[in-house]
């Protein structure tokens, strides 16, 4: 079986965190929490690890995450993600600031990775089991196209208590394959007690269990090819230029890949707990949830061993 690899998206600034939480830390020994991913992502079998970064922290980042720190025990490499960096024949429109978004961030890997793969967020907690339940399926794929993964979580699983947050809202068929997902900002457990988002003016509620993406896909390498050419379609849309926060976003490419029926995405079951740090004041609820973690044997106090 192959070893799949992980990608992960670590380019973003955290706005509304404040600070890199990226390498903010929240074990014991200063461990972030991309180190429990690594750590995570290891045990499952995966070989290699390309985080996604900008050449404005690029020194601070790798001197920290490094092949060494994961005492050799995976292959690491890092490639950058920045606003210039487009298909030939376009350019960057005038006035804009905001990176183009998770799927862009994620099409820098393509020279790096040539197997199945996982994506993730640096600066989310998805929990052991997903890995291993991702992992697995990844590893199965062989050479096979066309065919993706994610592991779905449950809305009232993945809020945070501090502001709202945007989660891709997924339908699925009877036999647990993807037929859409949807974007959803501002979502949030209201005075009422009901989960509703407001991106479309009004709130509109959410089931507690509604299957949410937080961005732990997994796809195969043809899925770089798909995204380039979708991504110059992108670029083309006058209403996407114009627009200076428009994002080229994952579940929009997937959304395109299963619609016309190229490729198929299975969504995968966990009993692992989605925790995140949207806000500064997410951070002591993870730390605590880390603390239990390791009382319970699931991860070492000292995570590295050194």
């Amino acid at each position: 079986m192959v070893k799949p690899t992980l990608l992960v998206l670590a380019a973003g600034m955290g706005s509304r965190y404040g600070s890199l939480k990226q390498m903010d830390g929240v074990g014991p020994n200063n461990e972030a929490i991309i180190d429990y991913s690594i750590y995570d992502a290891i045990r499952a079998g995966f070989g290699k690890v390309v985080f996604v970064i900008r050449h404005s922290f690029a020194k601070e980042f790798t001197e920290v995450f490094n092949a060494e720190r994961f005492g050799g025990r995976i292959e690491v490499e890092v490639v950058y993600q920045e606003l210039d960096y487009l298909p030939e024949g376009f350019k960057v429109p005038e006035g804009r600031e905001k990176p183009w978004g998770t799927n862009h961030a994620l099409m820098m890997a393509a020279p790096a990775i040539h197997e199945p793969f996982a994506v993730i967020n640096a600066d989310d907690f998805y929990g052991a089991d997903a890995y291993r339940v991702i992992g697995d399926y990844l590893s199965r794929l062989g050479g096979e196209k066309n065919h993706y993964c994610m592991v779905g979580y449950e809305v009232n699983k993945t809020l945070s208590e501090n502001g709202t947050v945007s989660r891709g809202v997924c339908s699925i068929d009877g036999d647990g394959f993807l037929t859409s997902i949807v974007e959803r900002t501002k979502i949030e457990r209201n005075a009422d007690g009901v989960i509703v988002f407001h991106d479309l003016g009004d709130d509109q509620p959410l089931a507690e269990n509604t299957p949410v993406s937080m961005n732990l896909f997994g796809f195969t390498p043809d899925y770089f090819a798909y995204s380039e050419e979708y991504f110059k379609g992108f670029l083309s849309d006058p209403a996407n230029i114009a627009n200076l926060k428009s994002e080229f976003f994952i579940p929009l490419m997937v959304n395109k890949l299963v619609g016309e029926g190229t490729a198929k995405l299975k969504v995968l079951s966990t009993t692992a707990n989605w925790f995140g740090v949207t806000y500064k004041a997410d951070k002591p609820q993870l730390v605590a949830k880390i603390e239990q973690l390791i009382e319970e044997g699931v991860y070492p106090r000292n995570l590295w061993g050194k």
